[in-house]
């Protein structure tokens, strides 16, 4: 089957991209046919387009830049615009009044409906008419502008910014054709956001399903990261009311969701995430079987290793570590990482040296690789606030040290009864919890052992590549079929449950021919054409 594979490739506060998780799993699936679309900002010395790729797991690479420069084109008519307007002033007051919240998606189809006949979304967007619709919407009594009234040069940061974030619906990806997203069996979003934005006009288009999967909650990113962006509050009221409501749309249209945890799969539900269609599927990584950790060093030695930022809390393995040399004089810290906070590691390194434990806490920086930090130490520790994505717990158990962690965010899933857990901000339990291990070599080795076994159980790569060939071919059996790529949608002929025979699967290669059109007949071992209606009796007799 063909799949579509959207995903961002770059964002202004939240960094995310195709990387190599999408990559293994079209390699995984060479029995389906993957078309990569990307948003991304434009290479250098590159105009943004289509382009391929030079990675041979993709049937074709299609990239689109959303952030940054608006596209040219003219602006609509009088008559052109006016709709244009209709339908982004019911986004717009979706987005800033409560009461009319359920107009988001109707006013979004609209607009793309509108964007696909003549491509003047983003000029509309950028006009002064559409700035105007904005501010006078925003003025209304009861709109939601976070206790602070909107200024003129809010407007046109709102406006800029809301013109970026549509740019995915004046995309020449949907159509029946090559290239098109009404051409593929079913879409596949990887991160949310802007990048499910094509995946809902092609459902609404074409009846084309689509998949979900989000290794960290793009909401929850953006609602972290607009914390400190360069707007004042109006601004960003709307933006994270835009990014909420686009994350409601997506969980109610998507077929099935796929978060990385369990820990995302409870966010997703309170984000309105039907259960039914909620599935955890672990992140899958390269590098499970790469050999353990070697010998441990000769002093006591706690690793520590992530970004130097208050919410991982390293001052709370500082306050540890000094119950722990009250004991174990011997025992030392080592702490790996760069600073997200400026000034941030001067402050550790200041109470470090009003614990009395300078001497003995090492700040090594940024580490060459994660495996070698972890083969510096006896016991890692995770002392964070919160812990939203289990990989870099996984690589310290996949090490076979020994791990103690606050019992946050994903800890108790991923680490299980495999590693010690603490309430976070305690200081005197994480001492406790390093102490015991520190002082039972045989302990640490057993739960060593036992968190590396299930580290290379949980997330391996197979495992992952197992439930998405198991999720595609639930969606095609369920779906209706679009033979030759054609729709249901804008007034074509209606959909057709099982339209395609079971042969086209076996006959049509996932690589070959690229036509979406079953063959009338095969050749038999004798050379003999055989005509297709025979062997959709023997199949039907058969079955």
């Amino acid at each position: 089957m063909r799949v579509a594979l959207l995903t961002e490739g770059a964002r202004p506060h939240a960094r995310r991209g195709a990387g190599g998780w999408c990559e293994r799993l079209a390699e995984g699936l060479p029995e389906h046919g993957f078309e990569l679309y990307l948003l991304t900002g434009p290479e250098a010395g590159r105009a943004p387009g289509t382009a391929q790729r030079p990675s041979s797991v993709w049937r074709g690479t299609h990239e689109l830049a959303p952030w940054g420069r608006r596209p040219g084109g003219r602006a609509p008519g009088a008559v052109r615009r006016r709709r244009y307007a209709g339908a982004y002033e019911q986004l717009v007051r979706a987005l800033l009044l409560p009461v009319e919240r359920a107009g988001f998606g109707p006013g979004l189809y609209r607009l793309a409906a509108l964007a696909r006949e003549d491509g003047a979304l983003p000029a509309f967007l950028a006009s002064a008419h559409a700035r105007r619709l904005l501010e006078r919407t925003w003025r209304l009594p009861g709109a939601d502008t976070s206790a602070r009234q909107p200024l003129v040069c809010d407007v046109l940061v709102a406006a800029d910014l809301l013109e970026q974030c549509l740019r995915p619906l004046s995309a020449p990806w949907y159509g029946t054709g090559p290239g098109g997203l009404g051409a593929a069996d079913l879409c596949h979003v990887v991160g949310g956001g802007p990048a499910a934005l094509p995946a809902l006009v092609a459902r609404q288009l074409h009846g084309v399903p689509f998949v979900v999967t989000e290794h960290g909650l793009h909401l929850r990113e953006q609602y972290l990261g607009y914390r400190e962006a360069p707007y004042r509050w109006p601004v960003r009221a709307l933006l994270l009311s835009f990014f909420r409501a686009l994350t409601g749309e997506t969980y109610r249209q998507a077929a099935i969701l796929t978060p990385g945890s369990a820990h995302d799969q409870q966010w997703q539900r309170h984000c309105g995430a039907d259960p039914a269609r909620t599935r955890v599927v672990h992140e899958g990584t390269p590098v499970v079987d790469r050999p353990a950790a070697g010998p441990e060093p000769a002093a006591p030695t706690l690793v520590w290793a992530g970004t130097l930022e208050p919410g991982r809390d390293p001052e709370l393995a500082l306050h540890a570590l000094a119950r722990v040399r009250a004991e174990l004089p011997g025992a030392r810290l080592v702490v790996y990482g760069e600073e997200a906070v400026p000034g941030y590691r001067a402050h550790c390194a200041a109470v470090a040296e009003r614990l009395g434990v300078a001497p003995a806490v090492d700040f090594a920086g940024r580490s060459g690789s994660l495996p070698g930090a972890w083969e510096s130490g006896t016991v890692a520790v995770f002392s964070g606030l919160s812990q939203r994505s289990p990989r870099l717990l996984a690589d310290a158990m996949l090490s076979g040290r020994a791990v103690v962690s606050t019992d946050v965010g994903v800890a108790r899933e991923v680490v299980g009864p495999t590693g010690l857990l603490v309430p976070a901000r305690d200081p005197r339990a994480l001492a406790g919890a390093c102490l015991a291990l520190l002082r039972d070599e045989e302990r640490r080795a057993r739960l060593g052992l036992a968190g590396r076994l299930r580290a290379q159980e949980r997330f391996a790569v197979e495992p992952v590549i197992g439930a998405f060939r198991e999720i595609y071919l639930e969606l095609v059996s369920q779906y209706p079929a679009f033979p030759g790529g054609g729709g249901g949608g804008e007034g074509g002929p209606g959909p057709r449950p099982f339209a395609r025979p079971a042969e086209y699967w076996l006959a049509e290669g996932p690589r070959g021919g690229g036509d979406d059109t079953p063959r009338e007949g095969t050749a038999d071992p004798d050379g003999v054409r055989e005509p297709a209606g025979r062997r959709r009796a023997e199949l039907a007799e058969a079955l």
